[in-house]
């Protein structure tokens, strides 16, 4: 759970409510312009916990991402598998050894303004876990996207467990459906990891 999600002025970011129609295009447009030029492997880190109503954003992600069944993406962190506080570092030295120099994209809820709950935000830049609880987590992702899922402030434990399921489920699912447009936009090739292809999009008459 990263509680604040801390945006420095040197990176760019985009936060739209989950109930944007024009959510998962806007947010999967500014995610590919973030991306390397060069050829990567790409992986996704849903950060979080199934044990807290608040803090199933990324599992949730996860699990959807996997049932997509991405091209280009390995996902990392699922309902049956979540990666959250005490095995985060076991993650991160995984995936530095199978996926060497890889492009990360970390997933994780967060808690903000009451103006702000239901918006998604990407953000280029790491993700910094327990950052407000002073948990002593290593930071990770050079994409982080985060979903505000209820409000900050006081007794934030007691507001993750109270959080409403359903609002969780809803921006799990819109968070998949931007991923999955990123995928779509990454070709393979037999000797290099995804690069991106260009835009074949069709703009609005």
């Amino acid at each position: 759970m990263n509680l604040k999600s801390r945006l420095t002025m040197k990176n760019e970011a985009i936060r739209i409510a989950h109930t944007d129609p024009n959510l998962c295009d806007t947010m999967s447009d500014s995610i590919v312009s973030w991306l390397p030029r060069i050829p990567k492997e790409y992986i996704i880190v849903c950060v979080g916990t199934d044990r807290s109503t608040g803090d199933a954003l990324g599992p949730l992600t996860g699990t959807y991402l996997m049932e997509k069944r991405l091209r280009h993406m390995t996902v990392y962190g699922t309902l049956q598998d979540p990666v959250h506080a005490t095995n985060l570092k076991d993650y991160i030295q995984l995936i530095e050894r199978q996926h060497k120099n890889a492009f990360i994209i970390a997933i994780d809820a967060c808690l903000g303004k009451t103006s702000s709950v239901g918006q998604i935000i990407a953000c280029e830049g790491s993700l910094k876990p327990g950052t407000a609880l002073n948990k002593p987590l290593p930071p990770i992702g050079d994409i982080h996207i985060t979903g505000v899922v209820n409000i900050s402030g006081f007794m934030e434990y007691s507001v993750l467990q109270n959080t409403r399921l359903s609002i969780v489920v809803e921006m799990a699912k819109k968070i998949a459906d931007v991923l999955d447009l990123v995928d779509q936009q990454l070709t393979a090739s037999y000797v290099t990891p995804a690069v991106i292809m260009p835009s074949t999009r069709k703009k609005p008459i």
